[in-house]
């Protein structure tokens, strides 16, 4: 089962209102392992970088001002994604944004049926905890010491490990039942020699030695019951 994580970093926060993505990160998971397969691109918005956006992510003007048009690296960008799930934390603001700019390409925009949101799981998850990257990060032991500033392929790849542990581990991506080790030689056992059970018989002398016995006993146990 092929997966795509991904994130993006963006000029603000309303692609309506004129924002755009500035970088995108994606990771590629095939049964929930990572493959080592990244897509990752900064783009030139076309716009100013507003102070608060850029104290997020570290992206400035001058940093984007080489770096092409996100139509330039579109097909890339689709090659990579395929058709299978993309994973996302807090998802409908990553799609909304690439389907934003997918639109202004002319291009197909995804369905959101291939959505799958992470913050969801985690609510569902763990109710009444912090759903953020870096809570859930310190959650599931995951290193996040490199995240000094927001990055779309740094917070895909910690989101990718975030994701396996909300869906419960790496258990799928083991393969344990398709490797089964042949032998070479089978290895028999002997079973242990059992002695037979002795056979203990009292001889007449002890049965009448026991029988004397008895006659010497006043009120014995065996009879008070009896007696009741």
């Amino acid at each position: 089962m092929r997966e795509i994580v991904f994130d993006t970093e963006t000029t603000g926060l309303s692609f309506s209102g004129g924002d755009r993505i500035v970088e995108i990160g994606c990771v590629e998971l095939f049964n929930r392992v990572e493959t080592g397969r990244v897509f990752h691109a900064y783009f030139n918005p076309g716009r100013p970088m507003p102070a608060e956006a850029q104290a997020v992510h570290g992206l400035s003007d001058a940093f984007l001002a080489d770096k092409p048009a996100f139509h330039a690296g579109i097909e890339e960008l689709l090659e990579f994604l395929g058709d299978c799930p993309l994973i996302a934390h807090n998802a409908s603001f990553d799609f909304g944004f690439l389907n934003g700019e997918l639109g202004l390409c002319k291009r197909p925009v995804i369905a959101m049926e291939r959505m799958v949101d992470t913050l969801l799981i985690a609510r569902s998850r763990h109710p009444g905890a912090k759903h953020t990257l870096d809570a859930l990060c310190v959650r599931f032991g995951i290193d996040r010491s490199r995240r000094v500033l927001h990055g779309a392929l740094l917070d895909a790849q910690l989101l990718s490990q975030v994701y396996v542990e909300l869906m419960g581990g790496r258990q799928i991506g083991l393969g344990l039942a398709s490797v089964v080790p042949q032998m070479e030689e089978a290895i028999v056992i002997a079973a242990p020699k059992v002695r037979p059970p002795r056979v203990f018989a009292a001889s007449d002398a002890e049965l009448a030695a026991h029988a004397a016995f008895l006659e010497t006993v006043k009120q014995p146990l065996w009879h008070a019951g009896a007696a009741d």
